[in-house]
């Protein structure tokens, strides 16, 4: 049998081959409980090494294969042989069960569940956020100068975060210990608190992300209907589609949604573009236009019924608005939300390296894209650009082609933050608390089926009781987004780097005897991993992480201010009848 880290000289008790162990006089990776607090970093750091030497050595075998054009578009179902029998109803969360693992099995167990590719990786990180129909909102509440130059900022940030997590993976993930989620690197560098932190703000926004689309894809039909349905079913309706949808447990079958998606969100662009161009903004939905969260006066229409004249600003709108350009750039932000879950794709990665790849590939493609096409719209609608901006094309025909359009490409995107959203509490609930089967048990696929209207039904309460949908972005991107994109990816390499540094001195894993024991502790230990090497990208890290959470709180503020603005309209409330877009009408 082949050998795990794929070298030429390795040591031979490393081998799986012939029945040797990966430790003699140790306990065994899989014969430890669930996020065992006692596993060092060396250990972590000792197995990500092998692996990585493994996918390494898999890539270049693989080096000479030509791909066609066609299977780089649409990338194939992963040819990996399937769990066999003992694994694929294995309860890692019993340790009666894991106890008659062997080594090979709990290794190739762990190779067959990474099967994405880099390219499908990339359909996904580009579908994985609400799209670029919140941009020209973003451009309206903040002018054409200070959206540019925030968003870029923004933008490079979160490929930056991307980066600085990616780091941390591949140097504690491997087969013996996989990071499965941006919760499980928490919990190597700082802990079980940080792990239920991390799970409490992840498992939330995934929640409230599908709540919002509901919101937008409810205004949707509700306008396609031309109001006649009432907004309150037009929002079940999608919540029924989800319980359909979130059946889909892998995301390797979100491949080829994710690729359609891609191109179905570049055909609503064009359209939505050339309409603006030729027609006038839809002025009847003037009450939830930028504009008016802005200032009212900028959208109201006269005594005659007039409205006022497309307007643009090079700087802020309303500089005594402060708070409504910071919900915007709030809602621009919201297209960078997908940093929380991008764990989830390198776990599920035949090549993990070629994620960075992948991911900076995306975020020029949506910086790109997003930014031409939020300057075109404002340049046409200026103050009466809608969120999301399809909804704000005046000729019913074309407003109900993109709004037809735009619902499937979000309803793609809900049935994604659901199915993360839905493994984090089933998997750090169910699995871990209450010993239920893993999911790709029998028996766990019949629960997965159960829980998904659960866990879409309280989507459809938290979307129905908030149909002021800028703000609630706004808010859902301050909350947490804001952390898990630019707040948490500095701070977990800070503690990373700190305890990596400070193994220098000390030695390393020997893993037949466990670690080598340490020099010192405590503060000392931190304040030298601190300085050890590079300190000052140490220092930058604390600066930027402070930085976010400044924002995050001036972010929550002005979503606040703008939901009290929306909500002063009284035909606006929980569950109500009347379209949000049609309020004012």
């Amino acid at each position: 049998m082949a050998k795990v880290g794929g070298l030429a000289d390795e040591d031979p008790r490393l081998s799986i081959s012939g029945g040797a162990s990966y430790f003699d006089g140790h306990i065994r990776p899989q014969h430890r409980k669930l996020y065992d607090h006692t596993v060092s970093m060396e250990e972590y750091l000792y197995y990500a090494r092998k692996t990585r030497a493994d996918q390494d050595s898999t890539e270049k075998a693989d080096a000479g294969r030509k791909v066609s054009l066609l299977r780089v578009m649409f990338p194939p179902k992963s040819s990996k042989a399937q769990l066999d029998e003992k694994m694929a109803h294995l309860n890692t969360n019993a340790s009666n069960q894991r106890a008659t693992v062997t080594d090979e099995e709990w290794i190739n167990a762990s190779k067959v569940l990474r099967n994405a590719t880099g390219m499908a990786v990339f359909y996904l990180l580009t579908t994985d956020v609400l799209g670029p129909f919140g941009l020209p909102y973003a451009v309206a509440t903040t002018g054409w100068g200070p959206s540019v130059g925030l968003y870029t900022v923004f933008g490079v940030m979160a490929a930056i975060s991307g980066s600085l997590l990616w780091h941390c993976f591949m140097d504690l993930d491997s087969y013996e210990y996989p990071v499965r989620t941006y919760a499980d690197l928490a919990f190597r560098i700082y802990g079980r608190g940080a792990r239920y932190l991390v799970l409490v703000f992840q498992a939330l926004q995934l929640l409230l992300s599908v709540a919002v689309i509901l919101v937008s894809n409810g205004e949707a039909l509700s306008q396609a209907s031309k109001f006649r349905l009432c907004y309150a079913v037009c929002v079940v309706v999608w919540a029924i589609a989800g319980f359909l949808f979130g059946q889909i447990r892998t995301l390797q079958k979100f491949g080829f949604l994710a690729n359609f998606a891609i191109w179905i969100n570049l055909l609503i662009m064009f359209i939505t573009m050339g309409v603006a161009a030729n027609s006038p903004p839809l002025y009847s939905a003037y009450a939830a236009s930028a504009g008016y969260s802005v200032n009212p006066a900028l959208v109201k229409p006269d005594a005659a019924g007039q409205f006022p004249p497309v307007t643009h600003s090079a700087g802020l709108p309303d500089q005594s608005n402060f708070a409504a350009s910071v919900n915007g750039l709030m809602n621009a932000v919201y297209a960078y939300s997908g940093t929380q879950i991008f764990l989830d794709f390198m776990a599920e990665m035949t090549q993990p390296r070629n994620f960075l790849r992948s991911m900076w590939g995306s975020q020029f493609f949506i910086y790109i894209c997003y930014m031409l096409y939020g300057l075109f719209m404002y340049g046409y609608q200026g103050q009466y650009v809608q969120n999301p901006s399809y909804l704000g094309i005046s000729p019913y025909s074309w407003s109900t082609v993109g709004n037809s359009l735009a619902m499937v490409t979000a309803l793609i995107a809900a049935a994604l933050y659901g199915n993360i959203g839905l493994k984090v509490v089933y998997n750090s609930i169910g699995v871990q608390l209450f010993n239920a089967p893993p999911l790709y048990t029998k028996a766990g696929k019949w629960i997965w089926a159960g829980i998904v209207p659960i866990y879409w039904s309280i989507a459809f309460v938290i979307g129905g009781a908030i149909p002021a949908f800028s703000g609630f972005v706004g808010f859902v991107s301050a909350l947490c987004a804001m952390q898990f994109t630019y707040s948490f990816p500095p701070l977990l390499h800070v503690g990373f780097m700190i305890q990596k540094n400070a193994i220098g001195p000390d030695g390393d894993f020997d893993p037949a005897t466990g670690p080598v024991a340490r020099s010192d502790s405590g503060l000392k230990r931190i304040v030298r991993g601190f300085f050890a090497k590079a300190w000052y990208i140490n220092v930058l890290n604390v600066l930027y992480c402070l930085g976010a959470l400044v924002c995050a709180g001036l972010g929550m503020w002005a979503s606040i201010e703008n939901l009290i603005t929306i909500y002063a309209i009284p035909q606006l409330n929980a569950f109500t009848c009347t379209s949000p877009l049609n309020a004012a009408g």
